[in-house]
Parts: C-alpha cells; sequence; structure tokens
C-alpha cells in the first residue's frame, strides 16, 4: 500500500505531463502511485507513453471540471495521503522526502501546503499558501514576489490546490473539493471548511515545486475572470460565520465594487460582470449550503479571525501571510 496518492488532472497540459512524470520519477522517497487523469482535452492531451508511466489512467468522455476530477481521483487511491499536484507544477527531487518529513513531524495536521517558485524564474515565488482578507477575498500570498530569505514553515489559512497535501480520511470527511464550482477557488473553499471544523494547514518551506501557473487557461481570460468570481462570491456567503458575515459584509461589498473597477481598467469588466450575476442566481443554493456546513463548525470565530488578514494594504499587494505553528 503506498502511503502517497498523487492525482494529476489534465485539460490540454500535453506538453507538461511528460515533465511532471519525469520529476516524479526522480523523487528520493519512492512509496507513492500517480494517477492522472484527462479531462478530455481536445489539443495537446496525454499521449500514450505518458498514460503508461502511472499507475492509473483515467480518460473522461467529458471535461467534468478541475473540482470532479479531483474527487474522481480520491476515490481511486490507495494511498493514505492525497498529494494534489497541478501538471504544470513540477517537483524539486526531494520534494515528497520533505512533506514525509512534515507529516511525521506535525503529527497533528491533515492539511499542507508546499513552497511554489516561478517556474523558469529564479528566486521568484509564485505562492507561499492561500490567503485569506477580512474583505472577503482570498489571494495567493506572495504571488510573482521574491522569495525571503528567512522563509519556514508555518500556518497559512489554506493551501493552493496547484501542490495540496491532505490526508485522505479527512479529505472524505470534508466531501473533497465543492464540484458545483468546476475550477477555481475550490482550493479556498476547502481550506476554509477544514478551518470550520477547527483544522490547519502548514505551510512547508522546503517542499517544493517549480509552477508555471494558467497554464491551461490565461489568468485573464474570460473562463478565468467568471469562474473566480463567481465562486469568489459563493463561497463568502456560503462559508463565513454569521456574525463574521453581519461584520464584513460592508467591507465585502466596498472590495467588490473596487476590484470591479480594476476588472474594467484591464479589459475584464464584462465576465467580471457576469460572475457576480452568476453568484447572485446561486444565493438560494448558498444559504442551502452554509445551513449544513455551519452546522459541523468547531471552531469559534476567534479561531477563524486569527488566521485571516486585516490589512488591506496585505491584500492589494499579494503580501505573504504565514504565521507561528500553534
Amino acid at each position: 500500500m503506498p502511503k502517497f496518492s498523487i492525482i494529476l488532472v489534465s485539460y490540454k497540459s500535453g506538453k507538461d505531463i511528460d515533465r511532471n512524470i519525469s520529476c516524479l520519477m526522480g523523487q528520493t522517497y519512492k512509496n507513492f502511485e500517480t494517477i492522472l487523469i484527462d479531462n478530455n482535452s481536445p489539443e495537446n492531451g496525454v499521449s500514450i507513453e505518458a498514460s503508461e508511466k502511472v499507475n492509473f489512467f483515467i480518460q473522461n468522455d467529458k471535461n467534468i471540471g478541475f473540482a470532479m476530477a479531483n474527487n474522481q481521483g480520491a476515490k481511486l487511491a490507495n494511498g493514505q495521503w492525497l498529494v494534489l499536484l497541478n501538471p504544470d507544477a513540477f517537483p524539486h527531487e526531494s520534494w515528497l522526502e520533505e512533506i514525509n518529513k512534515a507529516i511525521e513531524k506535525y503529527p497533528d495536521c491533515e492539511n499542507f501546503g508546499c513552497l511554489q517558485m516561478l517556474d523558469g524564474v529564479p528566486n521568484m515565488l509564485d505562492g507561499a499558501g492561500d490567503c485569506f482578507s477580512i474583505f472577503g477575498i482570498a489571494w495567493r500570498g506572495g504571488h510573482r514576489k521574491p522569495i525571503p530569505n528567512d522563509i519556514e514553515d508555518g500556518e497559512v489559512f489554506a493551501s493552493c490546490g496547484a501542490a495540496s497535501i491532505w490526508k485522505k480520511s479527512r479529505y472524505e470527511d470534508l466531501g473533497g473539493f465543492e464540484e458545483s464550482y468546476g475550477s477555481y477557488y475550490e482550493d479556498v473553499d476547502l481550506g476554509f471548511r477544514h478551518r470550520l471544523e477547527g483544522g490547519k494547514c502548514i505551510q512547508l518551506a522546503n517542499a517544493i515545486v517549480s509552477h508555471k501557473g494558467s497554464a491551461s487557461s490565461s489568468r485573464y481570460s474570460e473562463y478565468a475572470v467568471f469562474h473566480g468570481i463567481r465562486n469568489r462570491e459563493i463561497a463568502y456567503f456560503r462559508l463565513m460565520p454569521f456574525w463574521l458575515l453581519v461584520f464584513t459584509l460592508p467591507l465585502h461589498i466596498f472590495a467588490v465594487f473596487s476590484l470591479w473597477f480594476h476588472a474594467l481598467i484591464r479589459g475584464a469588466f464584462v465576465p467580471y460582470s457576469k460572475g457576480i450575476m452568476a453568484a447572485f442566481e446561486k444565493t438560494c443554493d448558498a444559504i442551502k449550503q452554509r445551513q449544513k456546513i455551519q452546522k459541523r463548525r468547531k471552531a469559534s470565530v476567534f479561531d477563524i479571525l486569527r488566521i485571516m488578514s486585516f490589512s488591506p494594504f496585505s491584500l492589494l499587494s499579494r503580501a505573504i501571510i504565514i504565521r507561528k505553528i500553534k
């Protein structure tokens, strides 16, 4: 039985798969299996050679979305731990060994995040964990910023889905990724639900991947903007505890309109607007979902506030928010 099940979900990612699998085969820690899922790529799909190098290969007959495909892979997994890895996130040689060390070092933690370097750009970060603002907006900490010299293991709000580690039993108990999202914000949503139930996430300084980012969809494409904004609003209204919702709603509305103006400047006003409208259409569903989610909450409001960011400047600058481990 493998300790780790590494799940790769590919959509038009064929050019990255070979390099990714090569990185996995070169790992110093070997007790893992690899599950590769292709979401019916119309072009640049998984080659026969790549499909034969993994333990399990699934060719979906339609694009079921990133969230559902990862859940699909989790059901096949034999490992004690799930490693959700993007095809364009290339692990360094000792990556899995460092994750294994962390599991032994932090036995009470069931979710870990990896340090993501920007592929091809020395000493530049792609991200160091997902952060969440009191304004109700999440961001990837340190995105496209120089890596700090003093970075070390610490607690973050949630792990970025590009390279995320979950204890399989915990992932299953949480219900995995919210499949209605399709793509974008599903990692923040899962991490938030984990927080509500008293969990924590430790960001690892030495478990490193090189991440290209936005390989299958441009960061500012209509698809990315629409789904990112729609899912952000749904997540905010279904996850925020009641008193936090009351307290943060004016701040959230201010942030939404400010970012709407920013979308206008960068030419993304139409998909941003469509995302907001689509979120409103899902309001009733979000309210029904929040009733079930909040019933499972074990963490206090203070526990949730403790890990959030209060500074608008941290949000605007995509600052790294890593706190000491408790």
